[in-house]
């Protein structure tokens, strides 16, 4: 291995402050959970991960967001499924998701406070969210 400068190693030690900053919990109100499941993988939900840490980066949420994996969350007939948890609107998980629908998530439910009908798979009865 080269030796490095010490500018090189400044630079090395700012790049994974800011990977460490990502998976960071403590004080980001959002939760983006993706279903990481064997069938969720098989459809992608591993580019949806990486999606979505992308387009949270573009739109500089890193710090008011937390994306984080699970298992299945049940629902393989709609994989890649994600959880979104955004104070104030009610928690629900979307299904058929890629990397063109992940731009959208953001954009309208994350930075709009929108919720993306067509997609959704699951969320409270209306009930339980007026209680």
């Amino acid at each position: 291995m080269a030796k490095m400068s010490l500018d090189d190693l400044r630079k090395l030690r700012d790049a994974k402050k800011g990977d460490l900053r990502k998976r960071d919990v403590e004080g980001k109100e959002i939760q983006i959970v993706v279903g990481m499941g064997t069938c969720g993988i098989a459809a992608g939900a591993k580019q949806v991960l990486d999606a979505f840490i992308v387009c949270l980066d573009e739109n500089k949420l890193v710090d008011t967001c937390n994306v984080r994996q699970t298992g299945c969350m049940g629902f393989c007939h709609s994989e890649p499924t994600i959880d979104v948890i955004v104070p104030g609107m009610p928690a629900v998980i979307y299904g058929n998701v890629n990397a063109d629908l992940v731009k959208e998530i953001v954009a309208k439910h994350i930075i709009g406070r929108e919720l993306l009908d067509g997609h959704i798979i699951d969320r409270p009865a209306i009930d339980i969210i007026n209680n």
